[in-house]
């Protein structure tokens, strides 16, 4: 009994130390990161072109002492750092822009512009805050590396390049992430959040993003005069058909409890008002959460078009074709056991109050391949409040009053978000990692 109390009194100690030396630390060192921050707020690079952005992730995770490779994956970046005994930890921050021309008005706001193929020239911003994911993981290493006396493992830290594109963890994945560097029993992201506001927290286990598929349709038709559509086959009547039938798949053909998404986000054809074309192009995001939904609603979307095109006397030949993208974007799942032992540790250091469910969603992260490249991995992805705390209030907190995570006007708060973000991630780190 006297050693319990021991013990416990040991821990009271010790605990609210522990954190204010986190706090403490990870405060001073907040300047530097806000800097950093600004930088790579001016400075994003699209997927697969994160050139500079990587040479600066790879230099700054030289400094803090750990082992780095480039070129992983492209334009993937490696880090290392072993500190004795213990479970092989992943952390991983994902570093491509979108192009999306800022309007944030921001003094350090992006005024990069590249040409995007078919479109033409757009500017490029950090949309989706990869940008605080990089900074806070920078800080998180810097940490993490200045404080090896209180934990025993193997930490390795990736910047992955191409999330945007659902490309970046398949790629690295297939240059041997998990060969040519230490496997690891834990992976864990973060992701910032355009609903919680600065200073919370969003996790939650099972299942939090999901499946995305990009699908296209080519409708084919035999073109003529407007006057005369008795001689045509009309492609835009037959694709306003499949449009309108591929509805049904959710709202008939799935359980009402099973969450899916089918949306037709472009439809084009035609180039004058008296000319019936010779085709239409239709352009699909496709959303589930199970494998076995994703198959049917990918199976039910061919059979839908094929029924339609039959149903409107296409012949054989002008039968249309759909084409499944490649860069698919599996769901991401959050391993119960990891992700609850985390959620309680975030609990005991900012408090219940400022860690919130993250509910489900259908957005996409490619954050999913790394548990699902082996599932004997525990994997956690977590969100991190971005939202000025003044700019929620004046919405009531209401996520549609907000500027969207892709938005040409989203600003995450830097200093709350990145402090809150690189505590959250070496407190979640140190949960998995063995103690000293």
């Amino acid at each position: 009994m006297r050693r319990f109390v021991a013990a416990a009194v040991f821990m009271c100690l010790a605990g609210p130390a522990s954190a204010d030396a986190l706090t403490d630390a990870v405060a001073a060192d907040t300047p530097y990161l806000v800097a950093l921050y600004k930088h790579l707020h001016a400075n994003p690079e699209v997927s697969f072109e994160e050139v500079e952005t990587s040479a600066r992730m790879a230099a700054e995770l030289k400094k803090a002492g750990f082992v780095v490779t480039t070129g992983v994956g492209k334009t993937g970046v490696v880090a290392v750092l072993k500190n004795g005994d213990g479970p092989v930890v992943m952390l991983r921050a994902d570093m491509d822009g979108l192009p999306v021309t800022e309007e944030t008005g921001l003094p350090y706001a992006s005024k990069k512009t590249i040409q995007v193929p078919g479109v033409g020239s757009s500017g490029v911003m950090h949309a989706c805050g990869h940008d605080i994911h990089m900074t806070s993981m920078i800080g998180t290493a810097r940490r993490l590396a200045a404080s090896k006396a209180e934990w025993s493992g193997t930490l390795v830290i990736i910047m992955q390049p191409a999330e945007e594109r659902g490309g970046g963890a398949r790629d690295m994945l297939a240059d041997g992430l998990y060969t040519r560097f230490p496997k690891p029993a834990h992976v864990i992201g973060l992701h910032d959040s355009a609903t919680l506001p600065a200073g919370t927290l969003g996790i939650s286990d099972g299942h939090v993003m999901a499946n995305v598929d990009s699908v296209d349709i080519e409708v084919k038709g035999k073109g003529g005069h407007g006057a005369y559509p008795h001689t045509t086959k009309d492609p835009i009547v037959l694709a306003s058909r499949i449009v309108g039938a591929l509805q049904t798949l959710i709202s008939r053909e799935l359980d009402p409890q099973t969450p899916a998404v089918v949306t037709v986000g472009a439809f084009n054809a035609g180039t004058k008002h008296n000319i019936i074309s010779d085709g239409a192009h239709l352009q699909l995001t496709v959303r589930s959460y199970s494998d076995e939904t994703r198959q049917f609603l990918i199976e039910g979307i061919k059979r839908i078009v094929r029924g339609e095109a039959i149903a409107a006397g296409m012949p054989e030949e002008l039968m249309p074709v759909v084409i499944v993208a490649d860069e698919f974007t599996p769901a991401t799942y959050n391993t119960p056991t990891q992700t609850t032992t985390i959620k309680a540790a975030f609990a005991e250091r900012f408090g219940e109050d400022k860690v919130k469910p993250y509910l489900p969603e259908m957005g996409g992260e490619d954050f999913s391949r790394y548990y699902r490249a082996d599932k004997s991995i525990e994997s956690t992805l977590f969100r991190v409040g971005a939202v000025k705390q003044s700019t929620y209030d004046a919405a009531g907190g209401d996520p549609t009053k907000l500027p969207s995570l892709h938005s040409s006007k989203f600003a995450p708060d830097p200093e709350p978000t990145i402090r809150t973000g690189v505590e959250a991630m070496v407190t979640a780190a140190r949960t998995v990692l063995g103690k000293r």
